[in-house]
């Protein structure tokens, strides 16, 4: 499904990274890991055809990202580090003003649906109420509203409790098992790498992580 060949990306004088190669199917879940500044999340960006890289090539269902980003971007779900939620509205409320701008459609009891799904059932609750595991939780929630296939997560459960981060993992493991869907997400929880993704791609040069996480590795 995804192919990445010898991608490269500086800013400035600084290489970001350079000749980097992926290959990954659906149904698979891979996490980044790497130092701070090693290019996570510029990696993530340039899949969401939100960057370009400097040179190498990306192919989502064999498709080159040059020449149909704007059909990728209808199959690609994208959730930044930053919460990215209206704080005023409700719960059920930002489903909806998220689903008017989604090229997919959805009933408010498929979006309620969802949100169950993700053990986020305060619908009429204000965001500003909300603990950070709930508002990253709707955050997950407004990405999948359009169906994607291929999902990016930066940092989905930085800064939240145990339960929520555990749930959201789980919810993550049945949608690449029951929804067939690529997930790629950065964590610098190694424990939660472990536990939920099918392998590890590192970035960056640090042999920390590579000792840490050898068995894990592509």
């Amino acid at each position: 499904m995804l192919k990445v060949t010898e991608l490269s990306k500086s800013y400035g004088k600084r290489k970001v990274f350079d000749n980097l190669n992926i290959t990954a199917e659906r149904g698979e879940i891979i996490g980044l890991v790497g130092e701070n500044g090693a290019g996570k999340s510029t990696l993530l960006k340039i899949l969401a055809t939100l960057s370009k890289p400097d040179d190498g090539e990306v192919f989502l269902n064999d498709q080159s990202y040059k020449k149909h980003y704007r059909a990728h971007r209808k199959i690609i779900g994208y959730v930044p580090q930053n919460i990215a939620v209206w704080e005023d509205l409700t719960v059920l409320e930002n489903m909806k003003f998220f689903e008017k701008l989604s090229p997919v459609k959805k009933s408010v009891k498929e979006m309620k649906h969802l949100l169950d799904n993700i053990q986020l059932d305060r619908y009429k609750t204000r965001v500003s109420q909300l603990s950070g595991g709930m508002k990253r939780k709707l955050n997950l929630a407004i990405s999948l509203i359009h169906e994607p296939e291929f999902l990016l997560l930066d940092e989905p459960t930085a800064g939240i409790d145990l339960k929520s981060r555990i749930e959201i993992g789980e919810f993550l493991k049945n949608l690449a098992r029951n929804n067939n869907m690529l997930i790629m997400y950065t964590s610098h929880d190694m424990n939660e790498i472990k536990e939920v993704c099918d392998r590890v791609i590192i970035i960056g040069e640090d042999n920390f992580y590579r000792e840490l996480l050898s068995d894990y590795m592509v």
